[in-house]
C-alpha cells in the first residue's frame, strides 16, 4: 500500500511530537563528549551546532544584544513589549502576503512547529522548534525568517494591549512579593538598567515607533548568535541559520554604529535597610548586593560555595539554620544572578511578621560565618556529590540543551564547557570557595528589605 502525508498531516504529527519532546532525552550526552560546532557566516553571525540526529526535530535559539538593559530609561519595558508584538503580524513583502496574529498563529499551527520572541535583562532572543522533515523544515525556516525580518508592529493591536500590560501592572503592583522585588532592585542596582521596574508610566510612553527603532539598532544580522540542536548537518545549519536571517538588512558590521555601552553594576557603599508596612499574613525578606559577572573566573567555586549556602534546597546550610533548626519559614534560598553585569546576589525568604527580624537575624548571622570560614569538608563532598549527580538533568532533552548551547555562545565560554563542567565542579577546593565567596561579598554591606507588619 502506498501511503501519501500532506503538509497538514505531518503538522499534526509535529504538534504531537513537540509537546512530547521534553520526554525524548539525550542523556548519552551525560558520559559522552558533547560535540559543539562553531560557525562563522559570510555576514559574520556565529552558529554553534550540536548535531542531535536520533530524533527528527531542530531546536534553534537567535540572539542578540537588545535586552532590557538597554531600555531608554523613560521606556521601561521596551524590549519586552517590542517581543510580544513581533507575534502580532508580518507586513506584505513581494508576492507574499502580510498576516495579522490570527494568520500568523494559524499558519504556525498548520506547521505543527513553534517560533517566539523574548527579551532578558540581556538579550532579544527568537526560538524556533520544528520537525525536520524537509519540506516542514523548509516552510517553518521561511516563515520564521519573515516574522524575524519583516515585523507589522500594528499599532492598533499595540494600543489594546498596552491597556492589557497597564492593567497588569496595576494588579501586579497590589503584591507584596512586587513591591518587595522592586524596593530591593532598586537599593541594590541604583540607578542601572538591571533595577529598572515595568511602570504603568514607562509602558504608556512606548510607541511602535520607538519599537521599530529599538529593533533596528538591536536586530543585526551581523551580530548574531545562533544556537541549534537537532537533526541536521554542519551544512543544513549554515543554510537554515542563512535563511532566517535573510529578511534583515545584510550589511557588515564594521558599517553599523556601535551600540552605546553600559556602566557596570556599581559596588554598595554601604548598608541599606527598608522596613516597609505592609498589611499580609507573611512578611517579604530580601537580603543581598551586586554579585558577579558570567564571565568571572570564579564562577565554578561560586557555583559550588552557593549551592552549601542557601542554593542546594534541603541540604543548604541557610535552610538546616533558619528552617530545620528553629523553625522561621517553610524555605529560604541564596543564589547568584550573573549576567554580562554583576548580577545580584540575594537571599530570600518569607515569615510571619512577628519573627522577620529574627529569621533575618539568623539569615544574616549564616551569610557572614560562610563568608569568613567556608564551608565543611562533608558539605563540600555533599555538594559536588549532588552537583555531578545531577548534571545528565541539566541537559537530559535537546530543549534544555540547547539553552546550555546559548549559554557557551552569549557568554563566549569554551566550545567543551559541558565536556569539563563536572571535572570543574570536582576540582574545586575549600579554600576556592572562601576566596571566592570572600571576594564577592561583603556581609556589613548589604540591602536588606522587610515588607510586611509596621514599620
Amino acid at each position: 500500500m502506498i501511503m501519501t502525508f500532506t503538509i497538514k498531516s505531518i503538522a499534526v504529527r509535529a504538534r504531537i511530537y513537540l509537546s512530547t519532546a521534553v520526554l525524548c532525552t539525550v542523556s548519552g550526552y551525560a558520559v559522552a563528549a558533547i560535540p559543539v560546532q562553531k560557525l562563522t557566516l559570510p555576514n559574520g553571525a556565529t552558529v554553534f551546532l550540536v548535531e542531535s540526529p536520533a530524533i527528527a526535530m531542530l531546536d534553534v535559539q537567535i540572539d542578540f544584544d537588545g535586552g532590557s538593559r538597554r531600555d531608554p530609561p523613560s521606556k521601561v519595558g521596551l524590549a519586552n513589549m517590542t517581543a510580544a508584538l513581533l507575534g502580532k503580524g508580518v507586513v506584505a513583502k513581494a508576492a507574499l502576503p502580510g498576516l495579522d496574529e490570527n494568520a500568523l498563529g494559524e499558519a504556525w499551527a498548520d506547521l505543527g512547529a513553534q517560533f517566539g520572541a523574548g527579551a532578558g535583562a540581556d538579550r532579544f532572543s527568537f526560538s524556533l522548534r520544528t520537525l525536520t522533515e524537509p519540506d516542514l523544515l523548509a516552510k517553518a525556516v521561511a516563515l520564521a525568517a519573515r516574522q524575524i525580518g519583516e515585523p507589522a508592529f500594528p499599532d492598533a493591536v499595540w494600543q489594546r494591549d498596552k491597556q492589557k500590560s497597564i492593567a497588569a501592572i496595576k494588579e501586579s503592583d497590589t503584591r507584596p512579593s512586587t513591591l518587595a522585588r522592586r524596593a530591593y532592585s532598586q537599593a541594590v542596582y541604583g540607578g542601572h538598567p538591571y533595577g529598572h521596574e515595568f511602570t504603568e508610566a514607562g509602558i504608556a510612553n512606548i510607541s511602535t515607533a520607538d519599537m521599530r527603532a529599538f529593533y533596528a539598532a538591536s536586530v543585526v544580522a551581523c551580530r548574531a548568535r545562533i544556537s541549534m540542536v537537532g537533526a541536521v548537518s554542519r551544512a543544513q545549519a549554515t543554510q537554515i541559520a542563512t535563511a532566517m536571517l535573510a529578511h534583515l538588512p545584510q550589511v557588515a558590521c564594521a558599517t553599523v554604529p556601535a551600540l552605546p555601552p553600559v556602566a557596570e553594576v556599581a559596588p554598595l557603599a554601604q548598608a541599606i535597610q527598608k522596613n516597609i508596612a505592609f498589611d499580609a499574613a507573611q512578611a517579604q525578606v530580601l537580603m543581598g548586593q551586586p554579585g558577579y559577572k558570567r564571565n568571572d573566573p570564579a564562577f565554578f567555586p561560586l557555583l559550588v560555595g552557593n549551592y552549601i549556602l542557601g542554593g542546594g534546597g534541603f541540604v543548604s546550610r541557610l535552610q538546616n539554620e533558619v528552617r530545620e533548626k528553629r523553625g522561621l519559614t517553610y524555605g529560604v534560598s541564596s543564589n547568584f544572578a550573573p549576567g554580562l553585569h554583576a548580577g545580584a546576589f540575594t537571599v530570600s525568604l518569607q515569615t510571619r511578621p512577628d519573627q522577620a527580624a529574627q529569621a533575618l537575624a539568623v539569615a544574616s548571622s549564616v551569610v557572614k560565618d560562610f563568608v569568613a570560614n567556608g564551608p565543611t569538608e562533608p558539605e563540600l563532598k555533599a555538594a559536588k556529590d549532588n552537583l555531578i549527580g545531577g548534571f545528565a538533568l541539566l541537559i537530559d532533552s535537546n530543549r534544555k540543551l540547547l539553552g546550555n548551547i546559548s549559554n557557551i555562545a552569549w557568554n563566549d565560554l569554551p566550545l567543551d564547557y559541558l565536556d569539563t563542567w563536572t571535572q570543574q565542579v570536582d576540582k574545586v577546593t575549600l579554600q576556592d570557595i572562601k576566596t571566592a565567596m570572600a571576594a564577592k561579598l561583603q556581609p556589613d554591606k548589604m540591602v536588606t528589605i522587610v515588607l510586611g507588619g509596621t514599620p
